[in-house]
């Protein structure tokens, strides 16, 4: 009889952690995701500082990178799919990174010499770097786009194996550094600006990735090497397959194998095709490329099994009940100093690190699509405490107001009463103060019940949120084929950047205060219908099955396999 293997040390389990391919993958991410949050964080109080504290240039910024998104989303992650994984990551790692250092560059150039550069030429020389620096930082986040989507979507379903519990363990680890990076790198940027300068903030920045960037290279290259499955994409094991099915007998009386007869087939069929290439594909045909594959993306994303349920967390999307500058501005408004608000974000990331666990702990428990079903209750009931807040005292939420008032007032170029003029795009816009009074010169609220409601229910609502959001990532992970993984996923990252400009382009018709209630009403229809939406998805998966949430875990698990296949285009 063979002799037991050791059992090992606690010492040698910590160092087989420490250098498994998941913890490579957490630190890689980690350093990734520290870079984004505070070049994000960074590049709109750039923006505001070089023109003046005016939001112009942070919300053209916005606009061309959602859109940006918006149009290439299926055409970055064709691109994914269509290339070796460790060239995709390579690639989209070097792009961003030498585009947050050359724009942190430029931005240095910019503050050091602006006066200077205002001067020449009637300032369009100021201008020009205006665009550069835009352009440049878009660029960097379609980098950014393509590696989460072939690190977090791919690379990650592949190290986890076909381990649907382990898989659910990774998914939640790289939210949790989501959310602690996403408090802690622009608490350390904004320091930094606040004791030295802008210039001095960009030149941090630049050398973060810098150092960064090489890091990163190095764990994706030793996560590579520990993880062969990496290296063979799903149409080539497919291809493989083919091969190994193919009948032997003619091969053996040739005294070939399989592979070798074979060979020369390929190597023909691939001269053939080249040579008909040209004859196909005339230049019309190229130029248009695009714009089929922007075709192809969203028509395969439309006839996946998991449709409903992308959609469903697109919607979650529409909603003024997040902590952005929009509903900060409304706090700022009702009387809520920095300190509490910084409080109140700080309770927020504590209730979405709490909603990752509650996601693996449940998932386990009910399986993966009712975790989903419940997560999504969860939150419902959570945002009836923002409903409540828009009618309990101390709301300004005044039907009588027209929410169109200000958007009138600058189109036609009136001046407002300044002791009216208080709404989110004056006191966002950095204006003076007589039209954005610092919260402590508004009168006192009678009533603080209605803030705090709205701020109660928008913290509880994000456990449901974030497990929500864990679920139907996994569900996009184990359920879409792994050649189709890159396109869908960008064409989902595409759908949510499509409603949170929507949501933008609502506070922007309706900016004042007494139509934010009005904005809660929305956001909550608007999730309500994203979860009828996964409740169609959970039902037609699972039927009366989908309320058995005490089934044990191998039958949910078993319940909540999708069997039928994805279709391809």
């Amino acid at each position: 009889m063979d002799n037991p293997a050791p059992k090992k040390t606690c010492c040698e389990s910590v160092g087989d952690f420490f250098t498994s391919a998941k913890f490579l993958i957490y630190m890689g991410h980690a350093l990734s995701t520290w870079g984004d949050r505070m070049w994000n964080f960074a590049v709109a109080v750039f923006l505001v500082e070089l023109y003046g504290n005016s939001l112009l240039l942070t919300a053209v910024y916005g606009l061309v990178v959602a859109g940006s998104v918006l149009l290439l989303g299926a055409i970055i992650g064709d691109w994914v799919d269509r290339n070796p994984r460790l060239k995709v990551a390579q690639t989209s790692l070097l792009v961003q990174n030498s585009c947050v250092i050359l724009c942190g560059i430029l931005l240095m150039v910019v503050f050091q010499f602006k006066e200077q550069l205002q001067e020449l030429y009637n300032g369009w020389i100021l201008t020009t770097c205006y665009i550069l620096v835009i352009t440049i930082a878009n660029i960097a986040n379609l980098a950014s786009t393509a590696t989460a989507i072939t690190i977090q979507r791919d690379w990650v379903v592949v190290v986890a194996g076909q381990d649907s519990s382990s898989l659910a363990d990774m998914n939640a680890t790289v939210r949790i550094i989501d959310q602690l990076t996403n408090i802690l790198a622009p608490m350390l940027v904004g320091q930094i600006m606040a004791f030295g300068s802008p210039f001095i903030g960009c030149g941090f920045i630049s050398g973060w990735n810098l150092c960064s960037m090489c890091l990163e290279y190095t764990l994706l290259w030793k996560v590579y090497q520990k993880t062969p499955a990496l290296a063979v994409k799903g149409g080539q094991k497919e291809q493989q397959q083919e091969l190994k099915q193919l009948s032997p007998t003619k091969d053996l009386e040739n005294g070939q194998s399989p592979e070798e007869s074979s060979q020369p087939l390929m190597n023909e069929t691939s001269v053939a095709a080249k040579a008909d290439a040209p004859k196909q594909r005339g230049w019309c045909y190229q130029v248009s490329e695009p714009l089929r594959t922007f075709k192809a993306g969203w028509v395969a994303y439309y006839n996946q099994n998991i449709f409903l349920a992308g959609m469903s967390l697109s919607f979650l999307y529409m909603t003024v009940l997040g902590f952005d500058c929009i509903t900060t501005g409304y706090a700022y408004m009702q009387g809520l100093n920095g300190s509490v608000l910084s409080l109140l974000m700080g309770a927020s990331a504590v209730a979405g690190i709490c909603g990752t666990v509650a996601f693996t702990w449940v998932r386990k428990k009910c399986g993966l699509i009712r975790t989903g079903f419940f997560s999504g209750a969860a939150q419902l009931a959570c945002l009836m405490m923002c409903v409540v807040s828009v009618f309990a005292p101390g709301s300004p939420f005044d039907l009588s107001v027209s929410p169109f008032n200000d958007l009138y007032t600058h189109l036609i170029g009136e001046k407002a009463l300044p002791e009216a003029d208080h709404s989110l795009t004056s006191i966002l816009s950095g204006g003076n103060a007589t039209t954005a009074a610092p919260a402590e010169d508004l009168p006192p609220l009678q009533s603080y019940m209605s803030v705090s409601l709205l701020f109660a229910g928008v913290i509880a609502a994000r456990v449901g949120l974030w497990s929500f959001d864990l679920t139907v990532t996994q569900l996009i992970q184990e359920n879409v084929i792994e050649s189709e993984r890159g396109v869908i996923n960008g064409v989902q990252n595409s759908m949510n950047y499509l409603l949170d400009l929507l949501h933008f382009i609502m506070v922007i018709l309706a900016p004042n205060p007494e139509a934010f209630g009005l904005l809660v009403l929305i956001s909550v229809a608007f999730v309500a219908m994203g979860h009828i939406m996964y409740f169609g998805f959970a039902f037609k998966s699972l039927g009366s099955r989908l309320f058995l949430c005490c089934e044990p875990e191998h039958k949910a698990e078993t319940a909540d396999t999708i069997h039928s296949p994805p279709t391809t285009v």
